[in-house]
């Protein structure tokens, strides 16, 4: 039975008060709250296993080494990953992706080519390759999206090229809920011989993943977006592309031999860890994974999918409310405009509520450039949010929609 009552015991923050009010945490998109085995994993790794890794041969840097690579076997199983030198840990999804747009670029691309993204990207998947695209010339080609916040796929089909090099798509949009159809786009673009990176940051922690099923080349997500801590998180690539990338930063662990006539670097997923890795929090989101894994990630989707139902059923009740994203396959996020009323003003107003939610452009300003809007009131939710705060949400736009008149 998924118990939500005792899973929210687990996360001490959400008992707090918020201006006198118990705290509605709806800002799940942008971070998770952290339960208390995560954050007693890293009091633990620091009161008794801390010393760096991989380099020492006393005893406490070999147990921490040792915590570092079982973590790293956590990930491949959590993702379904084939091997445990195809994980890689880097800082979050952002640093994943500009790994391999500078990578790929520095190896695969000349003036001219092309890599295809879509138009609900977060800004972490267009500027990287922009970025590339003043070193090495490359272009983005832009998938567009339906008036229910769809790609089009006609549309998609028709930017592949001979100058085409990679398709990089985000699974889940951080702004309209909607999931991506990624099995059909990684066959598609296969069927052209182009890789296919996908942006897990929205969606590992709603629906399993399989990387071996999907076939995707690159995935990428962050740690504290599934419950574990911030400043950590993963890049999973295919052992055969990850072979012919060229290392994306240098200095220790990353090397094999190092003289000043030449260097030759180390074996994967080495390769790619320069520098002391997060140990502390690479055992801390591996922590994560086993507690999420423990709910399962099927029971998760479900009961999200029924609050995100619930949410929308309630909002649609009120007189001009839009609702931005309304996709036949989306999850875990409801984001909405009220009349005229400001999404800050929005925002601000049930704050002093005690209810959190997210306001702006959600690091997405081309998406709302084609939208025709300036941003978004954003309520996103987790297994531990209940009906009862979004009855909580509803009062307090019933509360804030008359002030406007």
């Amino acid at each position: 039975m998924f118990d939500v009552e005792k899973i929210r015991k687990d996360f001490p923050i959400l008992s707090r008060e918020i201006y006198g009010k118990p705290l509605v945490y709806f800002d799940n998109g942008a971070t998770t709250q952290k339960p208390r085995c995560v954050v007693e994993k890293i009091e633990e790794m620091y009161y008794n296993t801390n010393a760096n890794i991989h380099r020492g041969v006393h005893f406490l840097s070999q147990a921490a080494t040792d915590e570092h690579e079982k973590a790293r076997r956590t990930v491949r199983d959590f993702i379904h990953a084939g091997k445990e030198s195809e994980i890689i840990f880097t800082r979050g999804t952002t640093e994943a992706i500009n790994l391999v747009a500078s990578s790929f670029c520095r190896e695969f691309c000349k003036p001219g080519d092309e890599i295809i993204i879509s138009t609900m990207e977060h800004h972490s998947n267009i500027v990287p390759w922009q970025i590339q695209g003043d070193i090495f010339g490359v272009k983005i080609r832009v998938i567009p999206i339906n008036d229910k916040g769809e790609l089009i796929w006609d549309e998609f089909e028709k930017l592949f090229s001979e100058k085409t090099k990679l398709v990089s798509v985000m699974h889940i949009s951080n702004v309209l809920g909607t999931i991506n159809p990624v099995e059909k786009i990684i066959e598609a673009a296969h069927a052209h011989n182009i890789p296919v990176l996908i942006d897990a940051a929205q969606s590992v922690q709603h629906t399993p993943i399989d990387v071996q099923k999907l076939d995707c080349d690159f995935l990428v997500f962050s740690g504290h977006k599934i419950y574990g801590p911030t400043g950590v998180g993963v890049l999973y690539g295919k052992e055969n592309w990850l072979d012919k990338l060229p290392p994306y930063q240098g200095g220790g662990e990353m090397i094999a031999t190092v003289s000043f006539a030449k260097t030759t670097y180390n074996e994967l997923p080495f390769k790619f860890e320069a520098g002391t890795p997060d140990y502390v929090g690479s055992t801390a989101l591996a922590t994560a994974l086993d507690y999420v894994s423990a709910i399962g990630l099927e029971n998760i989707y479900v009961y999200e999918n029924k609050l995100l139902d619930y949410a929308t059923e309630k909002l649609l009740q009120f007189d001009k409310m839009r609702i931005i994203g309304t996709a036949d396959y989306k999850t875990g996020v409801v984001s909405f405009l009220v009349g005229n009323i400001h999404h800050y003003d929005m925002g601000m107003l049930l704050d002093k509520m005690g209810i959190a939610v997210r306001t702006g452009h959600h690091c997405a300003q081309p998406l709302m450039d084609a939208l025709g809007i300036e941003g978004t009131v954003r309520a996103s939710f987790a297994f531990y949010n209940t009906k009862e705060e979004i009855d909580r949400l509803v009062a307090g736009l019933e509360r804030i929609i008359p002030m406007f008149g």
